[in-house]
């Protein structure tokens, strides 16, 4: 396949491109339908909203409020009146708003000014809940009332219908985010082609991931969440994804192969790896469908859909990209060294000095690297999930100075009211005992409606404070049952409530179940038992650290003023499921990566030392470098304005960072070296009955040659004094990594190896206390003579 695109490359890039622009057509032209179905069966605050919905189906949906607030005088003032009045007119009238009540009008209208004077406010509710209200409209009630504002006349609005039009444009994050990451792949690379190639595959990739996603929003519910998300994952994956083929491209180009061969090489080898690495993605995002929450099904789709193009562009756009640029991916300092043929093996990188450390101490190493791990998983302990509400908000938007306002003028409990919906029982009594109530503010009860009453229950304490959550479980428990009442206990903040509760519940299936699935797709891919069972464990452990960042930032609020996202709260109820689906995937990828480079080493030397050690050292470098454009793109996020996201963004990016710079480059690769062969350890009748799925290509056949007698290599193994090495093991392997022979060298050090025919060919050495070494060889029709030098604890790392 990749040949073929390599050949066909102008049609195939007139694919990408038509399909790229028919679909944005097409969205454009359908426009969006993203519905944000959240529903909480079997909860104590659905069955409050179905009730009220029954009875008030103009008064079920999302209230919003109004306040405004004067310097001087007071706001029954007729200046002020005749300024604020007219505008709470205006908004009753418009289409999707059920009825606004305001303080100068009504028996409760006297309610809504502060005792002071000087703040007031109005309520204005909504047809539908905040989700589904137009941001159309939202945004006309906004403008008209702060028409109203003059000098010591201050108008702020505040609700979650509010909050959806305070953020800011969408493209500022997914901007920033680009250009950080083509910063760190043009340092990398030093090509401005080469950096430019992941870029374009993750736009299109994203890009028509997005507009398939906006057309399917007209066929499934699917939340405008998705879309943020997708561009999230979307970017990270498929920038990544590139990296990897890029990496293993320009590699091959620089020990001499064609520019078409080397593309071939490195997408049926790292091309391989992402094929499976997209999988365990969208398997780990899949998983979300066991919390049975329905807005997490359109989530689902639009996030795995665009991790699915991404693959697609990586694996077919890509290799007809490298076919137009053909030697020009790499930088013109290389070519010019490229002429003088190829490169050879660098032996003394940083990374080749770090795998060598490793295996030398890998206990230490393991022990400091589990301490730090411990340490940031720390806060995870505290970790209280809830919902953030207008008072998190960054200290400039209106919603958080509405929010301020409600507190000062009426208690921080006004912010979040509890709403106790009654269809039975003595409504008076069940009002005087939550009156009693320890931690309630006020009480008012609405005249009722076809046999349904709502009583409005402010506490003293804010929506998202523990006591909040009690009084909550208070009247449920307690107050409604001993009033004698039929009584559910509604509004946002139980909304809120019920969901972490909910959440948290089904929490251990979700884990338990992508653990599962990933655990099954090692199995089968690397054949061991031990492997999987690691990467579930590194998982876990990348996780634990992630949220205990999150927990001192979002929750303990450490250095959440330089982040410029407001004040600290509980974390967001729905974030450890989204947050989690997309670790486990892109841990998943990290893991993939290295251990498959190991998994090519072991099948081919039986030596889990050399694996270990070959497969860090060649993939901690470009592990590294994806993981730095991953927590570029993710931390970008902080700037799109929306809480869960820049929520998300940076308790990703640090999950990433953790992961490839701490667990992939330290511990998985310490624990690989004290585990030793049992590493690849599976049970011969396990083995026997599990399918087979190879993640590195296939071994390709030796190479025949018609005409003339087999070749050899010989020479002499000895050390940098000199000295013979004996039992030295001597292999030779053909350019794709199959074995063809190997031997042991003799007590002179001298030893022979066969060789099919001319070619070029890996000649490896290995001995004890000596390390490795590896060389490519060529082989004419004579045989070659060839002499290895050791040194001690030398490293090699060759593809």
């Amino acid at each position: 396949m990749a040949r073929w695109c390599y050949r066909h490359r102008l049609v195939v890039l007139l694919l990408w491109v038509g399909a790229l622009f028919g679909l944005g057509f097409s969205a454009t032209t359908a426009g969006t339908d993203y519905a944000n179905v959240f529903s909480l069966p079997d909860t104590d605050s659905k069955s409050a909203y179905d009730l009220m919905q029954k009875a008030f189906p103009n008064s079920s949906g999302d209230t919003d409020t109004v306040v405004w607030k004067v310097d001087s005088g007071s706001v029954k003032d007729q200046s002020v009146q005749t300024r604020i009045q007219p505008a709470l007119d205006k908004i009753a009238g418009m289409k999707g708003v059920g009825e606004v009540t305001g303080p100068y009008s009504g028996a409760r209208g006297a309610a809504q000014i502060s005792s002071d004077g000087t703040i007031a406010y109005a309520q204005i509710t909504f047809a539908e809940q905040a989700n589904a209200v137009p941001k159309e409209l939202v945004q006309k009630v906004v403008d008209t009332a702060q028409a109203a504002r003059r000098d010591g006349l201050h108008v702020e609005l505040g609700g979650q219908a509010v909050q959806r039009v305070e953020e800011p444009p969408g493209g500022i994050a997914e901007g920033v985010g680009i250009l950080a990451a083509a910063v760190v792949l043009f340092l990398a690379f030093g090509s401005f082609y080469a950096a430019l190639l992941p870029i374009g595959i993750a736009i299109f990739g994203v890009g028509t991931g997005l507009f398939s996603t906006q057309l399917l929003s007209h066929a499934t519910d699917i939340p405008d969440l998705a879309p943020l998300l997708a561009t999230l994952i979307g970017l990270g994956v498929g920038i990544d994804y590139a990296l990897f083929i890029v990496t293993r491209h320009r590699r091959g180009l620089q020990r001499g192969l064609d520019p078409e061969e080397s593309a071939v090489v490195a997408l049926n080898t790292s091309g391989r790896a992402v094929l499976f690495a997209g999988g365990t993605v969208c398997i780990a995002l899949a998983g979300m469908l066991v919390t049975q929450l329905r807005f997490l099904d359109g989530v689902v789709i639009g996030t795995s859909l665009t991790v699915v193009l991404s693959v697609l562009a990586a694996t077919t756009l890509l290799p007809a990209l490298l076919g137009f640029l053909g030697p020009r991916v790499l930088s013109r300092k290389q070519r010019r060294k490229l002429e003088n043929g190829p490169e050879p093996e660098r032996t003394d990188n940083l990374a080749v000095r770090w795998s060598a450390a490793v295996q030398k101490r890998p206990r230490r190493i393991a022990v400091f690297a589990l301490v730090v791990m411990a340490v940031l998983a720390f806060p995870v302990l505290s970790l209280r999930l809830g919902a953030t509400d207008q008072g998190n908000d960054n200290a400039s938007t209106t919603t958080r100075k509405a929010y301020d306002l409600l507190a000062d003028g009426f208690g921080p409990g006004f912010n979040g009211p509890l709403q106790v919906v009654t269809s039975s029982g003595d409504t008076a009594t069940l009002v005087k005992d939550i009156e009693a109530t320890k931690d309630v503010a006020r009480v008012a009860a609405l005249p009722p409606t076809g046999g349904v009453t709502v009583i409005q229950v402010v506490p003293k304490t804010s929506p998202q404070s523990v006591e909040t959550d009690d009084l909550i479980d208070t009247l449920r428990d307690k107050v409604i049952p001993e009033a004698g009442a039929t009584g559910h206990v509604g509004g946002v903040t139980a909304i809120s409530k019920d969901f972490a509760s909910v959440t948290g519940d089904r929490l251990p299936l979700f884990v338990a179940t992508i653990i599962g699935l990933s655990f099954l797709l090692l199995l089968l891919a690397f054949r061991s038992l031990v492997v999987p069972l690691t990467a579930a464990l590194m998982n876990l452990i990348a996780a634990a650290a992630s949220f205990g960042v999150l927990v001192a930032i979002f929750q303990w609020g450490w250095g959440l003023s330089l982040l410029g996202l407001g004040k600290e709260g509980p974390i967001n109820a729905f974030l450890p499921v989204i947050m989690l689906s997309l670790l486990f995937g892109l841990s998943m990828d990290y893991q993939v990566f290295l251990v498959s480079r190991m998994h090519e080493e072991w099948v081919h030397t039986k030596d889990n030392a050399r694996a270990v050690r070959v497969g860090l050292a060649e993939t901690s470098r470009v592990i590294n470098s994806a993981a730095l454009i991953m927590v570029c793109v993710f931390l970008a996020f902080v700037l799109s304005g929306n809480t869960g996201a820049a929520t998300a963004g940076v308790g990703l990016a640090a999950a990433v960072a953790l992961d490839a710079f701490i667990l992939r480059t330290a511990l998985v690769p310490a624990a690989m070296h004290l585990l030793g062969n049992s590493n690849w350890w599976l049970p011969a009748w396990l083995d026997k009955s599990l399918p087979h799925l190879a993640v590195e290509p296939a071994e390709e056949p030796a190479p025949v040659v018609p005409d003339g007698p087999s070749s050899a290599v010989h020479g002499f193994v000895r050390t940098t004094d000199g000295e013979p090495v004996e039992g030295a093991a001597v292999t030779l392997l053909s350019a794709g990594g199959r074995q063809l022979d190997r031997v042991e060298s003799l007590a002179d050090g001298s030893y022979i190896v066969s060789v099919p025919g001319p070619g070029t060919y890996l000649l490896a050495t290995t001995a004890p206390s000596y390390g490795s070494i590896a060389r490519h060889v060529t082989v004419t029709d004579d045989p070659l003579v060839y002499d290895v030098e050791l040194a001690e604890g030398e490293v090699d790392a060759v593809n």
